[in-house]
């Protein structure tokens, strides 16, 4: 492997001594003169007429400034993609939660009291709950009529309570089921889960004296935040400037507009800067959290367990809107569908449903865990009735370079096998057991690189003080910092040498924001405005000391010509000769282009757990973790990320979710939520599978969400191996276990034959 100065060493977070000291601004801390706070009554009920909002006494209390009803704000409509989230509800509400009026106060208390006082007079309408339910003809519709939705440049129109289903298909399916020895068929079930973040949603929005909107949130997508705001109020986005803020937390959830744009609504009314501060009730009752899902795996394969057609049906519960996701559908689920796999013949049908549910919008590796989770239970359910290894049956069907994936991907240098051999070596997976109530499950799952649009500058003075100006928000990642090594690695000085500085949106080009592929493409962003500045001082140096262009060299902060670093100048000396040449600082801006990599990771897990027959309590007693990585930029970093996306995963199989009856969330707290604690985190062994075959710098590979989608069904087979019951719906809690251990003759297994054979 090459040896680089900068990329690859454990470098700490340029912001970490203000994180950890308290200095570090959030949204929440942003203070200005003469603002004022605002609140939100929401719906307690999920689907009803508002027949009259009575703001009379709510509007007399001494200290409030402004009241806004639906009527104030009707047929405003917000969304990341599709426009169909109504600043506050107009006629009717569509689920518990939903906002009804908004108040902008003197102070907090003033304004939780004033929502207090606003009287809403309802009738009940029919409401629809479950997703496979709302898919029925003459379910109740959660948008009545036939309504059309923006989307872009394009509009959306839902189809009854489907707003999108898409087919991807590749071969012949129904000769594949024809040419199978054996079909089976199995359905998977997934609840709501939250983020998570520490930090709840926040932003304070201020109209200055040049009638220009300014708005601090604790957004990741400040470009699109922008633009959402412009669509609403139909003001041009040149009049909005959004200051991206600390982010304490994000796992995909950090992207809507949220209160945003009611806070601009308040403070034009009132003629005050206006803060307004989600509670952790709100968060978690009217949040984005990720979507329940209904899954049915059908594969057929042969008698030795080849592969030969598979058909997914996905069936997403979106909730009442669908504005707080990037996409109409989640793309996600096709690759998880079947991607690992070779499998010629393939279909997956993914619906996204309205509900009179909470609105759902991403989490870590969206779709991803909840069809992962299925595909790779349905595969150790098949290795059961053939009884075959789960592991050889994964190797005998993983996808190989040269192969094309289940869903018809063609991708470079695929390391899906090495993967999946290490994590078995590994975690010794032919060991015996340990002992009764024991077991070790396997997982395997693939996720092709993401690749948005990402800008960078950098920028030197006279001094050869460097300075890498980012539009993509630091969301707790340490994107910030390895974009410093980029720029230290290309241009042959020390990190500590490099600052970064986040710049709002008027500070460049359109930028993606934070989220899939973005530490890949805004690394590259960030080292190819640092080969820009490299270029202009290659130049300069050519012309200042007549050397040949391709001779010149820049490391340890000198430059010269290659092998001759003892004649060479200062990079502080020719940055100044260059400086009073050029009459400016000599800086690059570069923007990525949002082209789809042919490039894919792959992640193997094995969870070893012990299960008490008494309680139902499942304990994790070691986990295994490999993963497709290309060159590491950070091992700090690189390692966090896995670390922290493994831990959610074990939330997300053994405890974690949001309970919900009649569309009313019941658990309001993170203490509710029962996220996992470090008493239940076993012992970690990650086994990195090291290549440069990624499409990042210096040939890296996003990690951040990758390592996620795995760990549920690792954790779900060792409970079968443990147990010989299997658990179908997530989360894996004690009292499901324990239904189960009492059921031990159910059966979970489809199993059918092709027409064409005979018993």
């Amino acid at each position: 492997m090459t040896t680089y100065t900068a990329v690859g060493k454990p470098i700490t977070r340029q912001e970490g001594p203000d994180k950890v000291s308290g200095n570090f601004q959030y949204a929440a801390d942003v203070n200005l003169p003469g603002m004022i706070w605002g609140k939100v009554l929401r719906s307690p009920y999920p689907h009803d007429k508002i027949l009259k909002i009575d703001i009379s006494r709510a509007s007399q209390l001494p200290g409030v400034h402004a009241i806004i009803t639906g009527e104030d704000t009707k047929g405003m409509r917000v969304g990341r993609l599709i426009r169909d989230v109504p600043l506050l509800a107009e006629d009717r509400v569509r689920f518990v939660g939903e906002k009804v009026a908004a108040v902008a106060a003197i102070d907090a208390d003033t304004a939780e009291e004033a929502i207090g006082l606003i009287e809403v007079e309802y009738e009940p309408l029919p409401a629809i709950f479950d997703p496979v339910d709302a898919i029925a003809p003459g379910s109740p519709l959660v948008h009545e009529g036939s309504p059309s939705f923006q989307a872009g440049s394009s509009s959306v129109e839902p189809q009854g309570n489907i707003l999108d289903l898409s087919t991807w298909s590749n071969g012949d399916l129904d000769q594949g089921f024809k040419d199978s020895d054996f079909i089976f068929e199995h359905t998977f079930t997934t609840t709501w889960v939250h983020q998570g973040y520490m930090e709840p949603y926040a932003c304070v929005v201020n109209i200055n004296n040049e009638g220009r909107i300014e708005v601090w949130a604790n957004n990741k997508v400040p470009f699109t935040l922008r633009r959402q705001i412009s669509d609403a109020m139909n003001i041009s986005e040149e009049q909005i400037v959004v200051h991206p803020c600390g982010i304490g937390g994000d796992f995909g959830g950090k992207s809507p507009a949220m209160n945003v744009p009611l806070a601009y609504m308040l403070s034009k009314k009132a003629g005050y800067p206006v803060k307004m501060v989600m509670s952790y009730i709100e968060e978690l009752m009217a949040g984005n959290p990720r979507h329940p899902s209904v899954v049915t795996i059908k594969t057929g394969v042969k008698k030795d367990g080849t592969f030969v057609a598979r058909h997914s049906k996905v069936i997403f519960n979106g909730g009442a809107y669908s504005g707080f996701r990037g996409r109409a559908g989640l793309a996600g689920s096709r690759d998880a569908a079947g991607g690992q796999y070779h499998i010629p013949n393939f279909q997956i049908d993914s619906y996204m449903v309205y509900t009179n549910n909470v609105p759902c919008g991403s989490y870590r590796a969206p779709g991803q865990p909840q069809v992962v989770f299925a595909v790779e239970s349905h595969t150790d359910m098949i290795a059961q009735e053939l009884g075959i290894n789960p592991y050889e049956l994964r190797l005998r069907n993983v996808v190989r370079d040269g192969q094309v994936c289940a869903t018809g991907a063609r991708y470079n240098n695929i390391r899906g096998e090495e993967t999946l051999r290490a994590v078995a070596e590994a975690s010794k997976w032919s060991d015996p057991k340990a002992g009764s109530y024991t077991g070790k499950g396997m997982s395997l799952s693939q996720r092709p690189q993401g690749q948005s649009i990402y800008s960078a500058k950098v920028e030197m003075d006279e001094n050869g003080k460097t300075t890498l100006h980012l539009l993509v928000p630091e969301t707790g990642t340490g994107s910030h910092t390895v974009g410093r090594q980029m720029v230290a690695e290309d241009l042959g000085i020390p990190v500590e040498e490099v600052t970064a500085i986040q710049m709002n949106t008027d500070g460049g080009a359109y930028d993606s924001g934070a989220g899939s592929g973005s530490s890949v493409g805004g690394t590259n962003a960030a080292l190819g405005a640092a080969q820009g500045v490299r270029r202009k001082l290659t130049l300069m140096a050519a012309e200042f000391y007549g050397w040949p262009e391709e001779t010149i060299q820049f490391q340890r902060g000198r430059v010269f010509v290659e092998g001759d670093p003892e004649n060479g100048v200062s990079l502080q000396e020719l940055a100044s000769r260059t400086v009073n040449a050029i009459g400016e600082t000599i800086s690059a801006d570069v923007s990525t282009t949002a082209e789809e990599p042919d490039v894919t990771c792959f992640s193997a897990q094995v969870a070893a757990v012990e299960v008490d027959p008494e309680t139902g309590n499942v304990k994790l007693k070691k986990f295994v973790t490999a993963h497709d990585v290309g060159t590491i930029h950070n091992p700090i970093t690189h390692q966090g990320q896995i670390d922290g996306a493994v831990v959610q995963g074990f939330g997300y199989a053994l405890m974690e979710e949001l309970l919900a009856d009649e569309g009313q969330i019941s658990t309001l707290s993170m203490g509710d939520v029962k996220s996992p604690t470090i008493e239940d985190i076993p012992k970690l062994e990650t086994i990195l599978v090291e290549s440069q075959g990624g499409n990042g710098p210096y040939g890296s590979k996003a990690i951040g969400e990758q390592p996620l989608p795995p760990v549920a069904p690792a954790i779900a087979n060792a409970v079968f191996d443990a147990i010989g019951v299997r658990i179908v719906d997530l989360p894996i809690t004690s009292e499901k276990v324990l239904k189960a251990l009492r059921n031990k003759s159910v059966s979970y297994t489809h199993l059918t034959l092709p027409t064409n054979r005979e018993v």
